[in-house]
Order: C-alpha cells, then sequence, then structure tokens
C-alpha cells in the first residue's frame, strides 16, 4: 500500500487559513480565475508555494464554463510559482477532451515551457476511455494524468464510470508510465473510503476535494469507517458564510480523509 496520497482541501477563498493551510505544505489545487482577481487568495497561495507546496493551476472551466486563455493561464501560474496547469476538459467526451486539451497545450507552449501539463481523462464508453488514455500517454507534452471522480451510480466493470476499476486496470495491464504523475480529481460516491483502496497503487500522487468542507458546514460529520452518505449539496462558489461553530467538524472531516489517504498533513493552527 502506498504510504500516502495528498489531499489538496477545497474551501472558499474566505476559509483559506482555517481549512487549506498545510502543515508541512504539500499539495494544492488553484482556481486560476481567482489567482488573478483575489489578491488575498494570491498571497495565500504564493506564500504555501515559497513553504514548498506543488501549486498546481486549474483552466477555471469548472466554474466558468470556458477555460482561460493560455496567456492567462501562464500569468496566474507564474503569481503563485505553480508547477502545474490543468488542460481543459469535456465531461463524458473524450474526443472533445483530447481536441480541447491539444489546442491548449499548443497555445500554452507556444508562450512557455516552463509547466507541467496535466490532461483529464474523460469518456463516452470504456473503448473511447482506452483510446484516450492511450493518446495522452503518447504525447510528449503531457506530464500529468488526472482520473476524475465516480460521482454516479455505475457497473463496477466500467473503466469510464468507475475510477477503482480504472486505476487497477491500468497497473494490472502495466499501462503506467514512470514519466508522467497520476492524480485523482475530487471525491467519488464512496468518497473518503474509495481513498483507502487507491493506496493500493503506489503511483498515485494526490487528490483533491470540497467535500470535508462542504459536508461540515452543513454539519455532517465523516465516518473514519463511513458509511458515506453525500446528500445534495451546494458548489463551493455558493456555499455562503460558515458558522464558526462549524470549524472544528470542517477539519474533523479533512483530518478523515487525509487518514484515509495515508496523509499527515495537518492544518497549522490545528495540527
Amino acid at each position: 500500500m502506498a504510504k500516502s496520497i495528498a489531499f489538496s482541501a477545497i474551501a472558499p477563498p474566505d476559509y483559506l487559513e482555517a481549512f487549506v493551510a498545510q502543515e508541512p505544505a504539500s499539495v494544492h489545487h488553484v482556481a486560476a480565475q481567482r489567482v488573478l482577481t483575489d489578491a488575498a487568495y494570491r498571497r495565500f497561495f504564493h506564500r504555501e508555494a515559497q513553504r514548498a507546496a506543488e501549486i498546481i493551476v486549474d483552466n477555471g472551466v469548472f466554474e466558468l464554463g470556458h477555460a482561460l486563455p493560455a496567456a492567462d493561464l501562464i500569468a496566474a501560474a507564474r503569481m503563485v510559482d505553480a508547477r502545474e496547469i490543468i488542460l481543459p476538459d469535456v465531461m463524458r467526451d473524450g474526443l472533445a477532451t483530447i481536441k480541447a486539451s491539444d489546442q491548449a497545450a499548443r497555445e500554452i507552449l507556444e508562450l512557455s515551457d516552463e509547466f507541467r501539463l496535466c490532461v483529464v481523462l474523460h469518456a463516452a464508453d470504456d473503448h473511447e476511455w482506452l483510446h484516450c488514455y492511450d493518446y495522452f500517454a503518447s504525447r510528449d507534452y503531457v506530464g500529468a494524468i488526472a482520473l476524475p471522480a465516480s460521482r454516479r451510480p455505475a457497473p463496477d466493470t466500467q473503466l469510464c464510470r468507475t475510477r477503482w476499476t480504472a486505476t487497477r486496470y491500468l497497473e494490472d495491464h502495466g499501462m503506467i508510465d514512470d514519466r508522467i504523475i497520476y492524480r485523482l480529481l475530487g471525491l467519488g460516491r464512496t468518497g473518503h473510503l474509495e481513498l483507502v483502496e487507491q493506496r493500493e497503487h503506489e503511483w498515485i500522487a494526490s487528490v483533491d476535494g470540497a467535500a470535508p468542507v462542504i459536508l461540515g458546514a452543513m454539519g455532517i460529520e465523516m465516518l473514519p469507517d463511513g458509511p458515506y452518505e453525500k446528500p445534495s449539496t451546494p458548489r463551493i462558489e455558493n456555499l455562503g458564510p460558515i458558522p464558526e461553530a462549524r470549524f472544528d467538524l470542517i477539519r474533523r472531516n479533512i483530518a478523515v480523509v487525509r487518514e484515509a489517504a495515508g496523509s499527515s498533513v495537518g492544518i497549522p493552527d490545528a495540527a
């Protein structure tokens, strides 16, 4: 079993010190559009980078509905000393994801080659998933591959819908490329419980997620051994003010996720 998978907690900008700060600094997923527009947000993650955190800049497509232009992504990455930029993807569409990633990579590399580029693996079915994986694994510009969370019920045999099946398939078939960093994006339908299984794969570097913050803000505790039941929740940017009375619960939820991931990272004022 892997020693640990690094976990990056996602929280609203007003709560970075309370929930996102790390001791020791490890990995952070950062929204490019917020880096460009929010000075406090930018200062926080620049400071974390100076403390040796690996900063990964997301392209904005999830929140904005479209990715930021290459020049803006590069500018944001430089502002927080990022090492990696996540390229745009299209949900459940491998061919459209390939097209979007190729174009974004080309535009970024025309301006700078200083950042690792991360693609996100999407597909409509397993045949497309395998094609998409093989395509990206053979591209020189790809330095990282991210596997998105499995959020909806699906057969355990489906590579394109069940992430723990996909990671097991990649390992069992000798498809892991040593030059590529592998990441998990978000917590899926089994939440933190999936991470215990994913730790069997020593090549998985990190996972991010807002679930422990959102659930804690709603007064829902994440139990170390489950069950994991997630009701309908708001998106993190729509969460609103979090009562201070819920802070300890949120920190406990984050600690539960990190325990499942085998991580000893803490929050500085709660370490």
